[in-house]
């Protein structure tokens, strides 16, 4: 395709149109209402390779000037081989479950470039097993407690007649140990990289860096209070490429909103056809677009700035806490079950309280700006 239409809008669309195409097929002859471990899996890793590798040959055919620095990096100045483009699909620590990763990046590390040891190979034994320890970890952490947090219990009775507070909790404890479910995959897989140096990031203050292919920041994972904390730490290189691929090429619609629905309902269907991930992504939207509504309000409130940094902020980090992971849970909830008829019922349980949570926050975020916020930082916003 790329030899036949060239550095073409058309040889990009015809790559995005037919790789989603085939993808969606998939899905939709394979998928049932449990979580599925088969073909699909790994293909929708190369789904998002396959594109990105025609946005990157689209890319080498404009001038320099035309591109970022990220785009610089990755843009193909030539046709690949076929058996590049195969190694590069197919390379063994990403094809799985990744990471995503450019062709420009696999050529550097097929030539020997990605190394710290220059002619040799990378000295990187060591980062790779501590990665792989961690991610042994993680996987030791679910294997051990993921067996007392099944999903199938929040549709039992026995979940039904308990406390309104303890399917709360249930929920949230459930988030957190599920999620080791995606982190030790993805750890281990990062451990091979850093092994055969695809990971390899050059030096910086004069030590090799490894997090090439990092698609956990497992410190920030563990102790952010933040929505968008979690999201910036967990699954990066995705959504990196994500927001290189798709949101930043929509910029020419002058409406970064409208750009980052547009990526994340790509992401939507890229993940399956299930009504549950529309749901899980557009309470991702909801959640953030609040939370950086809240960031704000503490941010220009000289009383909320002034308790945010008092020595009470060892309770607001707690209670900050229990309130992202539980509505992290609750999210996270529909992406888990899939099907209507089961994140629903699981939503009636606990009286949708993340949609009325965020709701209200959102309707009275105003009221509270014009309480707490002085009119000198109102007018500034204003004219920002």
């Amino acid at each position: 395709m790329l030899r036949l239409m060239g550095r073409t809008i058309t040889t990009v669309l015809s790559s995005l149109i037919f790789q989603m195409v085939y993808l969606l097929a998939g899905y939709y002859y394979t998928a049932t209402d449990e979580y599925d471990i088969k073909w699909t899996m790994p293909h929708c890793v190369l789904t998002l390779k396959l594109i990105g590798l025609s946005f990157d040959f689209y890319d080498g055919g404009k001038e320099p000037s035309q591109l970022s620095e990220e785009q610089k990096k990755a843009a193909l100045t030539s046709v690949p081989s076929l058996i590049e483009v195969l190694g590069f699909s197919y390379f063994y620590g990403g094809f799985l479950v990744g990471p995503q990763f450019t062709l420009r990046n696999y050529q550097r590390l097929v030539a020997g470039e990605l190394t710290d040891c220059p002619g040799q190979p990378p000295n990187s034994v060591v980062p790779a097993l501590q990665r792989f320890s961690l991610g042994f970890l993680s996987l030791a952490i679910y294997a051990i407690f993921s067996p007392y947090y099944q999903d199938g219990y929040m549709l039992t009775d026995e979940y039904d007649a308990q406390p309104f507070w303890y399917r709360c909790v249930f929920i949230l404890l459930w988030a957190k140990i599920v999620l080791y479910k995606y982190v030790c995959c993805w750890l281990i897989a990062e451990g091979v990289c850093i092994l055969s140096g695809l990971g390899y990031n050059g030096i910086v203050d004069g030590k090799p860096k490894w997090d090439a292919c990092a698609n956990m920041k497992v410190w920030l994972y563990e102790t952010t209070p933040l929505f968008g904390g979690t999201i910036a730490s967990f699954n990066i290189n995705t959504n990196t490429w994500a927001a290189r691929q798709i949101f930043k090429r929509l910029k020419f619609m002058g409406n970064k909103t409208l750009s980052q629905v547009l990526t994340l309902l790509f992401l939507t269907i890229w993940h399956g056809l299930h009504s549950g991930y529309i749901m899980c992504f557009s309470m991702e939207f909801f959640i953030m677009t609040v939370e950086r509504q809240a960031q704000a309000l503490v941010r220009d409130s000289p009383l909320l700035t002034k308790l945010a940094n008092s020595m009470l902020y060892p309770l607001f980090y707690v209670v900050q806490q229990f309130i992202h992971w539980l509505f992290m849970g609750y999210a996270l909830v529909p992406f888990c079950l899939f099907a209507y008829d089961k994140w629903f019922k699981v939503y009636s349980s606990v009286y949708v309280c993340g949609h009325v949570f965020f709701l209200v926050a959102f309707l009275i975020m105003p009221y509270l700006r014009k309480v707490l916020v002085p009119k000198k930082e109102r007018g500034q916003k204003k004219e920002d």
